[in-house]
């Protein structure tokens, strides 16, 4: 007869999750309850993780209801110890047998190339997998590398981010458990503002469709990934425009949206008079905005926003990002006017007064020492000792300079 199997579904929904740990979370947790179950004999089919700000979560499909039959083999004294002249057992024996729950005569006797030995061979039911799976997720959730962990409440429990529900399944049951101090049962959450209130969770198999029909989240990171990437690009398109979309930024972004929605918006022309890096560092690192560019490579006065809500009113999302990254493109327009008032070499003095090491002296020391070998140098390698002086005198200043402090 075929072992029973069905579908275990684990949820941990917590306070907003660090974006930048989430997909290394997610791997961790279906790394370490595939790495339980294996230890403890659970046969199971494929692990699926999903991860969203608020959400970790694992889907074991066909995990076996029990442990398989345990075989036992236990070896007790040498025959020569267990039975007196006359045949009767002895002490010892009489105490393998007991410790064993069971009689002397339904000892075996099995020769083991040293000599012959009773053993006592039977055999024990697995444990169910309901009473397995709470001390498997904990140990799971126990090994997450988390740096830094926290209490919230008056409970005991730690973890990266203060937990509020826990979902665990197996089958259409809810296992009896509690995890982090927080009881099992069947009601997830959706997105914060589109579905605050609670949502049954009926089995493991319709989890990701649940949270996406009733709960406004997309809960797989790689689909919710894919969205934003087609929405991003879709936006920049509709303004004849490509968007630059680094691998970092959107993880960063997956990370921390549940259900995304792509929005252009524009900034004032002036500010592309500025280093296209110091643009692009302002929208992708101050911002998490994607920037656009033309067909020729230059950047448009427009970005990309995500959003994390259905707005009723996308202008007023549009204005609001517009609002926020204004003042911010506004400082890097001053610091850039600012530094290009000084030339380099009029900050050279000030380096002798910037520590470099306290057993080294100070910046302007090392760049004496990085002239005074550039010289050396260009003269064993036939090149103009002066060029390379002036350039090893200058390497340092821009380190002073406001740009380099805002944008490192």
């Amino acid at each position: 007869m075929k072992a029973e199997r069905r579908d275990f579904l684990l949820e941990i929904g917590t306070e907003e999750l660090p974006p930048r740990s989430l997909p290394a979370l997610q791997q961790a947790l279906v790394a370490g309850l595939a790495a339980g179950l294996d230890k403890a004999g659970l046969a199971h089919g494929e692990l699926v993780g999903f991860a969203t700000p608020r959400r970790l979560a694992v889907w074991v499909k066909r995990l076996a209801a029990q442990q398989p039959e345990q075989h036992l083999k236990r070896r007790g004294p040498p025959v020569s110890a267990a039975f007196d002249a006359s045949g009767a057992p002895t002490r010892a024996a009489l105490a393998f047998a007991a410790s064993c729950g069971t009689h002397v005569e339904a000892l075996q006797r099995l020769d083991e190339g040293k000599g012959t030995f009773l053993f006592f061979l039977g055999s024990r039911a697995g444990e169910r997998a309901v009473a397995l799976l709470p001390g498997l997720a904990q140990d799971a959730l126990d090994a997450l590398p988390i740096p830094r962990r926290m209490h919230w409440g008056a409970g005991n429990a730690l973890f990266v981010r203060p937990v509020h529900w826990v979902v665990m399944l197996y089958g259409r049951e809810v296992v009896p458990a509690t995890l982090l101090d927080t009881p099992a049962g069947h009601l997830t959450r959706g997105h914060r503002f589109h579905a605050p209130r609670p949502i049954r969770i009926a089995s493991p198999g319709s989890y990701e469709r649940t949270l996406r029909e009733r709960g406004h989240v997309l809960a797989d990171f790689a689909t919710r990934r894919e969205r934003i990437r087609a929405e991003v690009t879709a936006a920049a398109a509709d303004v004849q425009g490509r968007a630059l979309i680094t691998a970092a930024l959107l993880e960063e972004v997956t990370a921390l949206v549940e259900w995304p929605l792509a929005l252009t918006g524009r900034f004032e022309e002036r500010f592309l008079s500025l280093p296209r890096e110091v643009l692009i560092s302002t929208l992708e690192d101050h911002q998490r905005y994607f920037p656009v560019e033309d067909g020729q490579g230059r950047l448009l006065p427009a970005f990309i926003a995500v959003s994390n809500i259905e707005s009723r009113e996308p202008a007023t999302v549009r204005a609001g990002n517009e609002r926020v990254v204004r003042p911010r493109l506004a400082d890097a327009a001053f610091f850039w006017e600012q530094d290009r008032r000084q030339p380099l070499a009029a900050r050279r003095a000030a380096l002798d007064a910037v520590t470099f090491q306290a057993r080294l002296g100070s910046l302007g020391d090392k760049t004496r020492r990085v002239a005074a070998l550039a010289a050396e140098i260009a003269v064993v390698a036939d090149g103009s000792r002066e060029h390379a002086v002036r350039a090893a005198d200058l390497c340092k200043c821009d380190l002073l300079t406001a740009m380099v402090g805002e944008f490192p």
